[in-house]
């Protein structure tokens, strides 16, 4: 390779050098406490302080400490983790400190690259004991019942409950076991008994989540996502599209979301709106829902007699939740 004649060697170094210094590289690091198998296998890290930026030398907390157990057939040992957030994850330590860093709230759903985190990730049977291998589980089982304990199991999946990381301030979670480590609760938030939250989605504000929050979604401050309504991740067959729900925005009882939602907008109960919906405008117009994706002030409901599926506007009415349920620190 030629360098250009107005560049010497040490000028065109001092170029590049320039050119890195613009180039910004997002990371994170934490100081960590992982579980390992005896055959090797990794099965969790916990990271009670992970830190975004480039590591700064601070030492290992003694508050954590290595040990083994027996009867898991498992060793705990400190690691400095440090990651790159726009590559993807490579190991268990770099995914369980980018979910982490979500449950933090350090970091937005939708802001890291979690791409192949399911490759990465082992089965783990979750319990009140700690993690381990499912296959270890029967004899683990035995073993502790013979000491007169009987082990509660939570899960048997990639992703544990995020409590048992994470306890974020200021939310209310009525059953642990249904928010995977990786959701990012925002202060205020209040989720019911029936709510769910997947990793890497959440709310960014005040909200009430009695419905499932897929892997994707973002919810906007001030909204309610009504008893058994459901919003489309990008898991399991969904589409690519990640879907946002704006700000004062309610999901009816038993509703579908398959598109993006503005501020202010409404969702009938028991309408399931997907992108392909047909849906009647005031003009006479009919359109696909994934039309109006993002459009604020908003009403979508079905129209009980003909069953045709209209969007009508409502600029003017706003939303508001319940000061009692959603203040910081309060049970009610």
């Amino acid at each position: 390779m030629s360098l250009p004649e107005h560049l010497t060697p040490v000028s065109f170094l001092g170029v590049a050098a320039d050119m890195l210094k613009g180039m910004s590289i997002r990371s994170a690091w934490g100081w960590g406490l992982a579980s390992r198998h005896e055959s090797g296998v990794i099965l969790d890290t916990w990271f009670p302080k992970p830190q975004l930026g480039e590591y700064d030398a601070e030492p290992a907390p003694a508050t954590l400490v290595a040990g083994a157990d027996e009867i898991r057939h498992v060793t705990t040992e400190v690691v400095l983790t440090r990651i790159d957030l726009d590559a993807p994850p490579t190991g268990v330590p770099d995914a369980f400190l980018r979910l982490h860093l979500l449950s933090h709230r350090l970091a937005r759903p939708r802001t890291i690259n979690l791409d192949g985190i399911f490759e990465v990730l082992p089965i783990v049977m979750w319990t009140c004991a700690g993690p381990c291998l499912p296959s270890d589980f029967p004899a683990i089982r035995a073993s502790l019942t013979a000491y007169g304990s009987q082990p509660d199991t939570y899960s048997v999946d990639r992703f544990p409950r995020m409590v048992d990381y994470v306890v974020p301030s200021g939310v209310r979670i009525a059953d642990a076991n249904r928010i995977r480590l990786g959701a990012h609760l925002a202060e205020g938030t209040t989720v019911m008994h029936e709510g769910f939250v997947n990793y890497n989605a959440g709310t960014l504000g005040r909200a009430m989540v009695e419905g499932r929050i897929s892997q994707g979604v973002v919810v906007g401050d001030g909204s309610d996502i009504g008893g058994g309504a459901s919003i489309m991740g990008t898991l399991s067959g969904g589409g690519k599209e990640q879907i946002t729900v704006g700000k004062g925005c309610l999901l009816g009882a038993n509703s579908g979301l398959g598109i993006s939602l503005g501020d202010n907008c409404v969702l009938e109960a028991g309408l399931y709106l997907t992108a392909g919906t047909k849906v009647s405008l005031p003009d006479g117009r009919v359109v696909a829902a994934r039309a109006l994706s993002g459009a604020p002030d908003l009403l979508f409901l079905r129209n009980s007699t003909n069953g045709v599926v209209k969007a009508l506007p409502r600029a003017g009415q706003t939303l508001t939740l319940s000061a009692v349920l959603h203040q910081s620190g309060t049970a009610a």
